[in-house]
């Protein structure tokens, strides 16, 4: 299975990650987040925003929160969790068992995760899948499998090495005839601000499926997949298509993907000190920043913050052609226009997140008016205009819906759906949530019926994950 060594985990079963915290002190005086904390103040600074200004005061310490939450299996002791959940089950070994026979695998589906990525540093979702065969007249409860996948997924990770960690840690505490894992990855890829603006159809996620096994699992073409993956075909998932070697051989993470254009030349070489100020988040993580794994990655995380950088760039409107003539237009020459699932990504100004999805713009303008294709090109640009920003959804909202009434007039309505990870990565961990919020002005909000006839145009948003 190409998972660490047995002595790794017999020392890591027992004592856990160090931590140089003090457990006297409370959360919000640890050194470890107060370094997080004076960290992301430097960090707010590289991106040209005030940290003291009202929405960004307690975003030191929200992201600080967070970071650590989510990388909390440094911290946690996978000994102590299983120790305690192992039931005696007699008759396993000769195949008896109520629990099931020897040969029979015990099976955990649909297991929701989320992990930090080693090479970016942005969350990622996992969908696991874990099964063992009981041994030694030993079962364990069930909810600890969950739970043991949880700890190796918070932290730094890379799919097949939580895959692999996961595998070994289940295999060396429970002793069982064998531990299969297979994990479906989604990375959501945030594009820089050049692709958002010249690729329409950019791809938002990277797909990854791994699988490790140990013991009567450890050979990929062992008849003991079979039975697992009988269980997961039905899924859509086929066992025998993912080969574990394939998981090592290339790079998922789209910040290391041969395939994505290069940023702009100002943002080739990162900001060192900002770069330092990353590797410093890193090690108060519980990870070491010079692991060969994290090397560049504070260079990758710091290129990719600097999307948002708050600029003082004003949008010049007045050279677009807008279909909204001059002067009053009688309500019964006028239609309804919009624009559909313009697609967005922005950076969410309280935990340093991203969230993204679509904005559906709503107007009123005379029967043979409209946008033309450049008026089209010119939402889009407002939208990522206001996205590339460290954003609040509601915010969002009302600044595309006042730019786009300042060209069309009164009559417009914008509707915007997103997905947060700050809803993913912290304590709600609320996966497949999305939100919605809409800002009215005109006849969208007099008129009920034109308000309905454009919400009715909106297409279902089905967000991945």
């Amino acid at each position: 299975m190409g998972a660490l060594d047995e002595g790794h985990f017999h020392e890591e079963l027992s004592n856990g990650v160090k931590q140089c915290c003090s457990l006297e002190l409370g959360f919000e005086q640890e050194p470890e987040t107060l370094t997080i904390q004076d960290a992301v103040r430097h960090l707010l600074t590289g991106l040209s925003e005030d940290f003291n200004r009202e929405g960004l005061k307690k975003t030191p310490f929200r992201v600080a929160k967070a970071l650590r939450h989510g990388t909390r299996g440094y911290r946690l002791k996978v000994k102590d969790i299983v120790e305690g959940a192992l039931f005696h089950e007699a008759g396993l070994d000769d195949g008896n068992g109520h629990a099931g026979g020897a040969d029979e695998p015990v099976i955990v589906r649909d297991l929701d995760l989320f992990s930090y990525c080693e090479s970016c540093l942005l969350p990622f979702q996992v969908k696991c899948h874990v099964g063992y065969v009981p041994s030694g007249e030993r079962v364990l409860g069930l909810s600890k499998l969950s739970r043991v996948a949880d700890i190796f997924a918070k932290r730094l990770q890379d799919p097949k090495r939580l895959g692999d960690e996961v595998c070994s840690a289940l295999y060396h505490g429970i002793k069982p005839a064998g531990v299969a894992v297979v994990l479906q990855c989604l990375h959501l890829h945030v594009p820089n601000l050049e692709s958002a603006f010249l690729d329409p159809n950019h791809q938002c996620w990277v797909k990854t499926l791994v699988r490790s096994g140990s013991g009567i699992f450890e050979n990929e073409n062992a008849d003991a997949w079979d039975d697992f993956a009988v269980h997961l075909r039905f899924k859509g998932i086929d066992v025998h298509r993912i080969h574990i070697k394939d998981s090592t051989e290339r790079f998922w993470c789209p910040s290391r993907s041969s395939s994505i254009p290069k940023i702009s030349c100002m943002l080739e070489s990162a900001d060192q000190e900002l770069v330092a100020t990353v590797a410093s988040i890193i090690r108060s993580l519980g990870e070491d920043p010079s692991r060969k794994e994290l090397v560049g990655t504070p260079s990758r995380y710091v290129k990719w913050l600097m999307n948002f950088q708050n600029t003082n760039l004003e949008m010049e409107l007045n050279s677009y052609p807008c279909g909204k003539p001059n002067g009053e237009v009688s309500h019964n020459k006028e239609q309804m226009h919009s624009e559909l699932n313009i697609s967005f990504w922005s950076l969410c100004e309280h935990h340093l997140l991203p969230f993204h999805g679509v904005v559906h713009i709503g107007y009123l303008s005379a029967a043979e008016g409209g946008i033309n294709s450049v008026g089209k090109s010119l939402l889009q640009s407002i939208v990522h205009f206001y996205g590339f920003k460290l954003q609040l959804q509601e915010r969002l909202t009302k600044q595309i819906t006042h730019t786009v009434t300042s060209l069309l007039g009164g009559d417009v309505m914008v509707v915007v759906e997103a997905s947060h990870y700050c809803m993913i990565s912290r304590g709600i961990e609320k996966l497949g949530s999305s939100t919605v919020t809409c800002k009215k002005l005109g006849r969208f909000k007099s008129d009920p019926a034109v308000k309905d006839m454009f919400l009715q145009s909106i297409p279902n948003t089905k967000f991945e994950g």
